[in-house]
């Protein structure tokens, strides 16, 4: 009788349990699409000390593991010659085993998946990505605007979560619009030819950003410049989430 009782009892677990979904070999998202969207804007155009290269990738790294299962993780150089930057990594997290029950999936299969899948290339992207690539513009609106385009919208991604992550200088400087001259006011860039160009619609996307200061020729008031991110993130329909400074000076 015990032992019919605990057969009972496991069907009864299988037939009820949740089932992990069908995932893409590849990407690790389910079939059906994530479940969340995380894109990672990382600007190497300058070089980035080293103090805020290990602070940053420590909060890179933490923020992976804490995010939702079968959300999708997208990290995206910014490169000049690439609309919407250089993507080195773009898996979703499939989920490290935890809480999966040993009647309807394999919890260390799960963990080997994650870890082999999903957090060692993930940490090896982000070495590579801290690699100096110079270049002689910084785009950084029209490179979210591409993202925006490309991650943001359309049907399978309106109704689910949506962050940016930005970890730059901020300073935005292509030929129709330049934070290295001028004063750092929204009223300037919006009567800027870049204004209408490079706006966009971030579906309500929450963006934190991981602030790295520079020493420029022009002092920039970190304060006001920050301000002015601010604004252009509500302007385009998103929700500065938080701006932290990194460690040290480049």
């Amino acid at each position: 009788m015990f032992a019919l009782g605990t057969l009972a009892a496991g069907a009864y677990v299988y037939a009820t349990a949740a089932r992990p979904p069908v995932l893409d070999h590849a990407s690790l998202c389910p079939v059906d699409g994530p479940r969340s969207i995380t894109v990672v804007l990382l600007d190497s155009t300058d070089d980035i000390q080293d103090i805020a290269r290990r602070e940053v990738k420590s909060a890179l790294l933490d923020m992976a593991e804490t995010l939702p299962a079968y959300g999708l993780l997208e990290m995206r150089l910014l490169d000049p010659s690439t609309p919407g930057g250089k993507s080195i990594f773009a898996r979703c997290n499939p989920g490290d085993g935890s809480g999966l029950s040993e009647y309807t999936a394999n919890p260390r299969l799960a963990k080997k998946r994650w870890m082999e899948g999903f957090r060692q290339p993930l940490e090896e992207a982000l070495d590579a990505g801290f690699h100096p690539a110079p270049g002689k513009t910084s785009p950084i609106m029209e490179t979210v605007q591409r993202i925006a385009v490309d991650r943001f919208t359309g049907r399978f991604a309106e109704d689910i979560p949506k962050s940016l992550v930005l970890v730059s200088d901020m300073l935005e400087h292509e030929g129709d619009y330049s934070q290295y001259s001028g004063d750092l006011s929204y009223a300037r860039y919006k009567a800027s030819r870049a204004y209408r160009k490079v706006q966009t619609d971030l579906h309500g996307a929450e963006v934190t950003i991981y602030y790295i200061q520079r020493t420029t020729a022009r002092p920039i008031n970190s304060v006001e410049h920050i301000r002015f991110w601010a604004d252009w993130i509500r302007d385009n329909k998103g929700r500065l989430k938080q701006a932290n400074k990194l460690q040290g000076v480049g």
